[in-house]
């Protein structure tokens, strides 16, 4: 005969087992001509306090006795007068065993328990006859969890086989193995692993409880659901004895001695333990559990930017969503800087975020228009550009200019220090250069754009174009975005001047280039110059001279 008894344990009297009693107590009797018993008692987390005597009663109570009260007889045993004596005793948190031949005399044998710090959880075994075979799985000789190996976001686990699994057929196989992962510690049996378990979801509730408290007035319909869940729901003992496992969460289960724990936390501890489960019997066996840090995610390489440095960001893979870090510190005890950012096409988005200990300060998207970031207050800056996929406008459209620049995208940036600005530099109103059919010659053009309140450098650039270029359209092939004065010729350059109007509406400057053929067509681009950030490109201009005058 085989049961298998879980019960609680406390220090205060209270039920425990099947026999509601003013102390922690099991009863039971042994079936006549019984060789041996035995009793194993397994604590879950805590030590616990364990005796087994057998007590010997003077009379039997009647079988037809009417009792006044409604108590159990075992208990009335216990009450009547008789011997007790103690046949074994154990105090701590690991399994004991009990293993001998019944009290000659016993009329009811009486199991104590106590746990000596808090509530806790033990389970009970009693056999009558020989030792029994398969109650728990079987160990091999190595029970260490091993960790074969380690990802940034997978574990991969190993341990030695039970015998249990390995002697029997699959078909008649009524264990499995069960692998549970947490960050706290690893369990000594699979109770443990469940007792934390469940308290920690009586701590969740314990909130809600109290927040539901902390609210003066409830919605009723609010209020009415939570009392139909927080009511206590009336404790039953399961059908058969012994442990449940059906609300395991198990990360791995079933024959095989060799797991994948995966969708874990880069950077992370974790603690695995591993059961063998007798489903037939309901009991479990524990593995010495295993730990691992998964690891870090790899950082991409931050390259230092230096003060002024125009630096050209370019992704060479169209269509991955690649992306690249750069730091910037800005000199001076403001700590503030410019960031100019300019798109030069290629029909990728591209994405910038610029952050600071951890805090994102900006994030936008990267065009063909000049984008200005104005950094302030902290020592160092993270920029990090992001590619992302190809919009379908920007394909089609694809500048020839573009293919010309071999990339498939691209970003120029330039970031400095702002010792003495309190923001942006302001921009022309317009990119847009203007020509005057009335002033164009055979040998010169007259050319006129807007410039600014502040005091800048403007220069001009020029180039022939061939009667090829001319008819294919000319501007296009060099109107690229990022095509800046440093990568045009001296031969190409007309011009500087510098250029201040204090009034927007006015800030328009006119330049007159000579030195030209009759009847070639030219196109003419302005930069504009400044001391920080990206030169401005205004948009080319192609004039022909006239042929005769």
């Amino acid at each position: 005969m085989l049961s298998l008894l879980t019960f609680p344990v406390k220090n205060e009297p209270r039920s425990c087992g099947f026999l509601l009693l003013p102390d922690c107590r099991l009863y039971f009797t042994l079936k006549k001509k019984t060789s041996a018993m035995l009793v194993t008692v397994s604590p879950c987390t805590l030590p616990i306090e364990w005796s087994l005597a057998a007590r010997t009663l003077k009379d039997k109570p009647l079988k037809n006795l009417q009792w006044i009260t409604k108590k159990s007889t075992p208990e009335v045993w216990w009450r009547g007068p008789g011997t007790e004596e103690k046949i074994h005793s154990f105090t701590g948190d690991t399994a004991d065993t009990y293993n001998g031949p019944p009290h000659p005399h016993a009329s009811v044998y009486i199991l104590r328990l106590r746990s000596k710090q808090q509530t806790s959880r033990a389970t009970v075994f009693l056999h009558e006859g020989p030792g029994p075979l398969g109650i728990f799985p079987l160990m091999p000789a190595d029970p260490q969890v091993r960790t074969l190996g380690v990802g940034m976001t997978s574990v991969t686990l190993s341990w030695a086989p039970s015998a249990s699994i390995t002697s029997l057929p699959k078909a008649k196989n009524g264990y499995d193995y069960c692998v549970l992962i947490n960050s706290l510690q690893n369990y000594p049996s699979l109770c443990a692993a469940k007792e934390r378990k469940q308290r920690e979801k009586d701590q969740n509730q314990g909130k809600k409880e109290k927040k539901r408290q902390a609210t003066p007035w409830p919605i009723l319909k609010e209020w009415w659901w939570e009392q139909w869940d927080s009511y206590p729901e009336t404790p039953s003992l399961p059908s058969s004895l012994g442990e449940d496992f059906n609300d395991l969460q198990c990360a791995c289960q079933g024959t095989e001695n060799i797991c994948t724990v995966s969708e874990l936390l880069p950077d992370t501890s974790y603690y695995f333990d591993v059961f063998v489960i007798d489903k037939v019997n309901r009991t479990s066996a524990a593995y010495k559990g295993a730990f691992a840090r998964t690891h870090e995610e790899a950082r991409a390489a931050v390259v230092a930017l230096r003060e002024g440095e125009l630096r050209r960001v370019s992704f060479q893979d169209s269509g991955s969503n690649s992306q690249q870090f750069f730091s910037f510190r800005p000199r001076g005890w403001k700590q503030s800087g410019l960031l100019t950012l300019q798109s030069c096409g290629g029909g990728e988005k591209i994405k910038v975020t610029v952050s600071s200990k951890g805090q994102v300060l900006n994030s936008q998207g990267v065009g063909t228009d000049l984008i200005h970031i104005w950094l302030q207050g902290s020592p160092s800056y993270l920029i990090h550009f992001q590619q992302g996929g190809t919009t379908t406008s920007q394909v089609t459209s694809l500048t020839d200019a573009a293919r010309l620049e071999g990339l498939k995208a691209s970003v120029k940036m330039q970031v400095s220090s702002a010792f003495h600005r309190r923001g942006v530099p302001s921009l022309p109103s317009t990119l847009q250069i203007k020509s005057f059919n009335r002033l164009r010659g055979c040998n010169s053009v007259t050319l006129a754009w807007m410039g600014t309140e502040e005091r800048s450098l403007y220069c001009v650039y020029r180039r022939k174009l061939s009667s090829f270029d001319e008819e294919a359209g000319g501007a296009s092939a060099l109107n690229a975005p990022c095509l800046g004065p440093e990568s045009r010729s001296d031969t190409e350059r007309v011009l500087c001047k510098y250029f201040q109007e204090l009034n927007p509406r006015r800030a328009v400057t006119t330049a007159v280039i000579g030195g030209l053929e009759p009847g070639m067509a030219y196109v003419f681009d302005v930069y504009l110059m400044r001391r920080w950030g990206i030169p401005i490109k205004y948009v080319s201009k192609m004039v022909k001279t006239r042929k005769e005058c």
